[in-house]
């Protein structure tokens, strides 16, 4: 996936299912977590928008994965204006996901041809977020708003909706069945498989296993569904 346009990027999106969601002040141990969530299977990365200079991070990682790896698609989360949206854009975000709708957000990644996920918590909010062009909705916090029976309610008038919860989403098979079950296309996960105890021994195969894992349960999962 060398060009990486929008459709290819959603198209990936919803095929992984599983979204790392992940932040580190250090480069390498940045680039070292995505590397491993990339070989067990993730290759869209939610790369957050936090902490001091995590544009300069996001850009020298970017960077080393358009040389070492270019399957990985890097995408930035936590955005909440359009001029932050746009730094990430030239640095090369190929997504953009953020905890609230922004309009200006949403016309700047058109315009760019980039996919934004914005954080709704309402049926109405994603009826304005469609309305703005967004094809895949972040429900956020997913827990909160609702959880699993809130998707499944948007989805009774709205069967058209592709929403990806972040916030209450465990690697569980009870968990994963339940969000899948009600709708989800896809589900953002940190720190449930990214953990601190992993980062801290810098346990890169541990990351990739827990995502090679997790992915695979899904995947299953999907096919058991669609086999109903």
């Amino acid at each position: 996936m060398a060009a990486k346009d929008r459709l290819a990027v959603l198209t990936a999106i919803i095929e992984q299912s599983v979204i790392p969601v992940f932040y580190h002040p250090d480069e390498e141990v940045c680039i070292n977590v995505i590397q491993a969530c990339a070989n067990g299977g993730a290759k869209c990365i939610e790369f957050t928008n936090r902490g001091d200079f995590a544009a300069d991070v996001f850009l020298r990682v970017t960077r080393h994965f358009a040389k070492a790896d270019p399957s990985v698609i890097m995408g930035v989360g936590s955005v909440c204006d359009a001029p932050t949206a746009g730094l990430y854009i030239a640095y090369g975000a190929k997504f953009v996901v953020g905890p609230m709708l922004n309009a200006e957000v949403a016309r700047l990644c058109n315009r760019r041809g980039i996919p934004y996920s914005p954080g709704c918590g309402s049926a109405t909010e994603i009826g304005n977020a469609q309305e703005l062009g967004c094809e895949i909705i972040k429900v956020f916090p997913g827990a909160s708003v609702g959880g699993p029976d809130f998707v499944k309610s948007v989805m009774g008038p709205m069967p058209w909706t592709r929403i990806m919860p972040t916030g209450g989403v465990d690697p569980s098979e009870d968990s994963l069945r339940k969000w899948f079950s009600a709708g989800i296309v896809a589900c953002g996960i940190g720190s449930n498989l990214i953990t601190k105890k992993l980062l801290e021994a810098k346990d890169y195969q541990g990351i990739e296993e827990n995502f090679r894992k997790t992915i695979a349960l899904v995947n299953r999962i999907k096919s058991e569904l669609a086999g109903k």
